[in-house]
């Protein structure tokens, strides 16, 4: 696994790549490819951050690792490649969208364009075997990524960050308290707990509203 980030990245976590962990993570991934279908592709592993270079982000959605299936991942949370068919949680928060913004939901479930608008899509693993979930939550992903929260958090001034679920809203320990960032928590949009409170959070438009008031783009939630 090469790791070439955009410019931004690279600068605020350079010293991570050297580290003895993120060697070891290196080092289990080429094992791994050698035994099983890994997902995403290695060109997509961090897709996340190519798109939403440091000065552009303006949101944060934490997920918990990549889709297992074939065809689905490629490297942002929650996201899948056009032509798939978007999963049950991703149907959940376009709900959430239609009932808080109005936004149709649109045939696809490609996040790109959020991505692009500064709305990093950051899994806590960033690989996984094919058909097992979370395979790879304990080979060293969630140091790195624990590490692109903190760091984020603290060089970042009035983000915003969406945790959806009890393990996104662990990370809150993780973001800087001191730099004027807007939090908001819910339950996971999963078909098991969305109706614990994720319906109805409105946290898209409370993410518009806290920009607007900084003086920050609002983020067009539409993607058609």
């Amino acid at each position: 696994m090469s790791v070439q980030l955009d410019a931004s990245w690279l600068e605020l976590l350079n010293d991570q790549f050297e580290e003895p962990y993120f060697k070891r993570l290196k080092e289990t991934l080429v094992e791994e490819k050698k035994k099983f279908k890994i997902f995403p592709p290695g060109s997509q592993i961090f897709a996340a951050l190519d798109l939403a270079p440091v000065e552009n982000v303006r949101v944060v959605i934490l997920g918990q690792d990549p889709y297992h299936n074939p065809g689905q991942a490629h490297g942002l949370c929650f996201s899948v490649q056009k032509g798939v068919q978007p999963p049950p949680s991703l149907i959940n928060i376009y709900q959430e969208l239609q009932d808080d913004l109005g936004i149709v939901p649109p045939p696809h479930g490609h996040l790109e364009s959020w991505a692009r608008q500064g709305v990093l899509l950051l899994n806590a693993s960033l690989t996984v075997r094919a058909h097992q979930a979370a395979s790879h939550s304990q080979i060293g992903w969630q140091t790195f990524t624990d590490t692109v929260i903190r760091r984020l958090s603290q060089n970042k001034e009035h983000l915003v960050f969406l945790l959806w679920g009890s393990h996104a809203i662990r990370k809150k320990e993780l973001i800087a308290n001191d730099r004027g960032h807007l939090i908001l928590e819910a339950p996971h949009p999963s078909p098991l707990s969305a109706y614990r409170g994720f319906f109805g959070c409105r946290h898209f438009s409370k993410t518009n509203e806290f920009l607007k008031h900084w003086g920050l783009p609002e983020i067009n939630w539409n993607l058609e």
